[in-house]
């Protein structure tokens, strides 16, 4: 999903509140490691130092031997579970839009609040059209396939969709996160800085939902339906890994280490997916609650972060037709590729 949006004058460097407020590390602590240099090496420096040629060879053959060992076990696993390793796929590529759309951050250095909220309206539409085509109808049509009636399997749809959107909720509940323009108003505040970190976190809870609509996508049979949405997430990630990356620009970051943050922010979808997919291939009877709990978590992400913080700032019709572009657009790459 595509985060909140940013402040309406974007700046390239941190304002002076910004400067006044308390970062991540003081002055004292920046100059700290230098401080250290010069009286000498610190502890990791001194382990190092204390490691003998020998030692160091040992324990490389030892890393090269336990990435063989694992290389063997995972490759008999996805040779015996492809489904799992198409949504490793999936989802990957998924978050390498995100990382690409994160390393924008070295080109861009402002970008205005209509575009913030087309962007988020735009991403909003794609995981709308994802829910409804990509997950609930297919959950639908799985629960009848293994044999329930038709009005069976909308109840277990409905059911899967409600525990879906609980579980997203139960995760903003239990980890600590900061919608964005909560903070933005905030800029004053000591803890701007932190606050900014559980924005970014905020966005890697959110981003788990999607690696698991991926995963569970790449369960079903429908590999077609399961490619149309891996690609319109990974569309939608682009716009998020950037904005991402530009809040942490406001803290004085260098582009380099924001662009970092926001490749980090992505890189839980390939989990999400890889679960998502074990939870399908557990039984056939798991599948249809997979595909519509998916369905539900996306949605709960729409109503209670995208569309709300898209309308904040004034530009309600742009956010809408972005909405609805991103509905067209997840649309048509379903039916084309499914």
């Amino acid at each position: 999903m595509i985060p909140a949006p940013l402040n309406k004058n974007f700046p390239a460097k941190p304002s002076a509140s910004d400067e006044s407020s308390t970062p991540l590390f003081s002055s004292a602590d920046a100059h700290a490691p230098r401080q250290q240099d010069a009286a000498g090496p610190d502890i990791g420096d001194s382990l190092t130092l204390n490691l003998k040629p020998r030692q160091i060879a040992m324990l490389l053959v030892a890393l090269v031997f336990l990435l063989i060992k694992s290389y063997e076990s995972l490759h008999a696993y996805f040779a015996l579970n492809p489904h799992v390793w198409n949504a490793l796929l999936g989802s990957g590529a998924a978050a390498g839009l995100t990382a690409l759309g994160a390393l924008g951050v070295i080109f861009t250095r402002r970008i205005s609040v209509k575009a913030q909220d087309v962007m988020l309206g735009y991403g909003g539409g794609v995981m709308l059209a994802a829910s409804v085509f990509s997950l609930i109808i297919p959950a639908m049509d799985a629960a009848q396939a293994i044999g329930y009636a038709k009005h069976a399997s909308v109840l277990l749809a409905a059911t899967g969709i409600m525990l879906g959107g609980l579980f997203v909720l139960a995760l903003n509940h239990v980890i600590p996160h900061q919608h964005f323009l909560a903070m933005a108003s905030d800029q004053a505040n000591p803890g701007r800085a932190s606050r900014i970190w559980l924005f970014v976190m905020a966005v890697t809870i959110h981003n788990f939902p999607e690696g698991l609509a991926i995963g569970v996508g790449f369960g079903g049979e429908d590999m077609g339906k399961a490619v149309a949405l891996a690609t319109g997430i990974g569309i939608q990630d682009i716009p998020e890994g950037l904005v991402v990356a530009l809040a942490l620009r406001t803290l004085g970051y260098s582009p380099w280490k924001a662009a970092a943050a926001g490749i980090l922010s992505g890189l839980v979808e390939p989990i999400g997916g890889v679960l998502g997919a074990m939870a399908t291939g557990v039984s056939t009877t798991a599948l249809p609650w997979a595909l519509a709990g998916a369905g539900g978590a996306m949605l709960f992400v729409i109503s209670h972060e995208v569309i709300p913080e898209s309308h904040r700032q004034g530009h309600e019709s742009q956010a809408t037709l972005g909405l609805l572009a991103g509905f067209v657009t997840m649309m048509l790459l379903d039916v084309i590729l499914g």
